[in-house]
């Protein structure tokens, strides 16, 4: 070890020689030297990534650890509603905590809520504002009276003080926006009613500055009813916290009957209650459980109800979801929600007349974008579109693609020349070619004979297009179908270079005479780290494609994280890929009409089939928080991504390696 160093290092620095011979009878000195050494170089190996534009790792992100023994769900399982409501069932009165347990925020901060309520005010920081003036009013209430147990008009009253903004007004708008946050927790909704047909006495019970009848409220307009009670610290200036407000619950219903407490807060609803002479069962705070698995790099109102939204749904206990299912909802929901709005606004702002979803990664995004738009269903169609398919029907123009895709993409893997002939479809070319370029059938493709074969085939051109005349006069019969009557539409693919777009718009326009200009909608492009980085850019720049998630011009930082040599693709990819095979080409059936092949579907459709079930379940709970506030939530590509960067994060590879069996295959044939 220590001569390995030396050599390493010692001899890569001028004078550094000397210095570690002077130190050699210091042992501590000479170890110092040579750490000092192996620190320097670790910089300069930094500083030499960073200028080829590719970061150590990804700036300002906490990567996080995702749960690999299992699925996210798993670690909060818990028995049936109905068996819980039994065990509390021996108790007289039943108290239950409010926020976070009987109720949730589409938030993973309750304070994010005041975020909205000072986009109301029209009022700049309100949040923390908001967070101040409670800690205010808390601290002159405890110098005047002893207790920090505030109302909500005293802390109004304090915000009044500081901003002017009237009491009467900021109270409203903040009730407001409570009562269009709030739902209620799925597994408790259904705990509360067995007990209730049961006639139990249920009662609420919060450390909270709102006031009992407003609590009430919500929990009738969530579903819960009207309780037994309902009490709330405000009120009776004592808390959980401090546990003398279980004392005025006893107090209340009597000292001879039984009482059990359930809630979300270890200290509060469990170890003051247990001091208190209550029994107590903890119900783990959701937020608590998912935030150390949810990404932080986000904008703080989409990243907020991101991550309650996917904290409420794993780890309210009703349900354990399958890892699949949650590679969807956790991973893909946001993404998937996030681009069907990119798609949206850009058809509307530029008048796009059709919306072309492209096989297969169109499938799931083309039902997503129903749910969000259900009035434009007539405008989406899902269409038969594949790499292996455009580059034999555009080859006549892309002709240098045909030969990099079918040949140099797989040089040196155990292709053989047989192989290769039968995914161009030319296998009736096999013998001719191998006569002439002097090669066995079963011999490999290497980058010893790839320039032969790429010659023969150069030689016999026409021969080579007269086999795909078929295929191109069928795919024009198809997309004539298609296009009926449409001048403008937008293909939307995952990515990466963008050529399914590209190649669609040569075949419509230039090769069948159509007549219908085609846009290309990108996911992402190509990368830094793509072999060919540059592929789309002047697509991207002319307009002709547009990106969403990042691109040269775009969030630069995440086209210098994606990596395709990382697989991170694949990842992406696997989210909207539908189980069925891949577009072979366009064909004659026996009657004349045209008919589409494939390949050979996956044999893991079901698995498939659960990640685009927890993207429409994602999509479908955003939409309900959208109605729920009244309002639009943008998803910028940034946040879009955000969630795959754990994902694709160095120290996830376990977690990654329980979805390799599921990713598509990396080439076109």
């Amino acid at each position: 070890m220590k001569a390995w160093i030396y050599h390493l290092l010692v001899n890569r620095v001028p004078g550094i020689r000397d210095r570690y011979l002077h130190q050699r009878q210091n042992t501590t000195a000479r170890w110092k030297v040579l750490f000092y050494l192996l620190w320097l170089n670790v910089q300069y190996y930094l500083l030499f990534r960073r200028s080829l534009g590719r970061p150590e790792r990804f700036p300002f992100y906490e990567e996080k650890r995702l749960y690999s023994g299992g699925s996210e769900s798993s670690l909060s399982e818990r028995e049936s509603p109905e068996a819980f409501a039994a065990k509390l069932m021996a108790f007289d009165v039943i108290s239950m905590d409010v926020f976070d347990t009987l109720l949730f925020r589409p938030f993973s901060e309750p304070a994010d809520l005041f975020y909205l309520v000072g986009m109301e005010l029209c009022y700049p920081d309100f949040r923390q504002i908001r967070i101040d003036a409670e800690e205010q009013a808390r601290k002159n209430k405890q110098r005047e009276t002893g207790t920090r147990e505030v109302t909500f008009q005293e802390i109004w009253e304090e915000i009044e003080r500081e901003t002017g903004i009237p009491k009467e007004r900021g109270m409203q708008v903040e009730s407001s926006w409570e009562l269009r946050c709030c739902f209620a927790n799925p597994y408790m909704l259904r705990v509360v009613k067995a007990l209730q047909a049961q006639g139990k006495a249920i009662v609420a019970t919060s450390d909270m500055y709102l006031p009992s009848g407003f609590i009430q409220e919500l929990l009738h307009q969530c579903g819960y009813g009207t309780l037994s009670n309902v009490f709330v610290s405000c009120e009776f200036g004592a808390s959980k916290s401090d546990g003398h407000l279980y004392e005025k619950i006893r107090k209340r219903f009597g000292e001879a009957k039984s009482y059990v407490h359930v809630g979300d807060n270890r200290h509060s609803d469990l170890q003051e209650a247990q001091r208190h002479r209550m029994q107590a069962i903890l119900y783990p705070n959701v937020h608590q459980q998912g935030n150390r698995f949810r990404p932080e790099d986000m904008s703080s109102i989409t990243g907020s109800i991101y991550r309650g939204i996917v904290n409420a749904q794993m780890h309210n206990g009703l349900s354990s979801y399958s890892r699949e299912y949650e590679y969807g909802f956790i991973y893909g929901g946001l993404f998937v929600t996030g681009y069907c709005q990119f798609i949206h606004d850009y058809v509307k702002a530029h008048g796009t007349e059709k919306i072309l979803f492209l096989s297969r990664d169109g499938s799931v995004l083309m039902q997503a974008y129903r749910r969000m738009y259900p009035d434009e269903t007539e405008t989406t169609q899902y269409v038969y579109w594949s790499r292996l398919a455009a580059t034999k029907l555009t080859a006549g123009y892309y002709k240098e693609a045909y030969f990099r895709r079918f040949l140099f993409h797989k040089t040196d893997q155990t292709y053989t020349v047989r192989q290769i002939l039968e995914s161009m479809e030319l296998g009736h070319l096999l013998e001719p070619l191998c006569h002439t370029v002097e090669i066995e059938p079963d011999a490999e493709l290497t980058y010893k004979n790839v320039g032969r074969i790429k010659k023969y085939f150069m030689d016999a051109w026409e021969q080579v297009l007269d086999a795909y005349q078929e295929q191109v006069d069928a795919g024009k019969a198809y997309y004539s179908q298609v296009l009926q009557g449409c001048r403008s539409a937008a293909a939307v693919d995952i990515g990466w270079a963008g050529s399914g777009a590209i190649s669609l718009d040569h075949a419509v326009n230039r090769l069948w005479g159509l007549h219908c200009d085609i846009t290309g909608i990108l996911a992402g492009t190509n990368s830094c780290y793509s072999p060919e980085p540059d592929t789309g850019e002047a697509f991207l720049f002319q307009g002709k494609l547009v990106s969403y998630l990042y691109s040269q011009s775009e969030n630069r930082d995440l086209w210098k994280f994606h990596d395709p040599a990382q697989n991170h693709n694949l990842y992406w990819e696997l989210l909207l890929g539908a189980p069925e095979g891949s577009l072979k080409g366009f064909y004659w059936d026996r009657n004349g009409h045209c008919e589409c092949r494939f390949k050979e579907s996956r044999a893991d459709a079901a698995r498939i089939r659960e990640i685009h079930r927890g993207i429409l379940d994602f999509v479908q709970q955003f939409l309900e928080v959208e109605r729920r506030l009244g309002c639009s939530i943008p998803i910028h590509g940034r946040d879009a991504y955000a969630p795959m960067l754990s994902v694709c994060s160095r120290k996830n590879k376990a977690f990654r390696k329980g979805l390799e069996g599921l990713m598509d295959e990396i080439h076109i044939a």
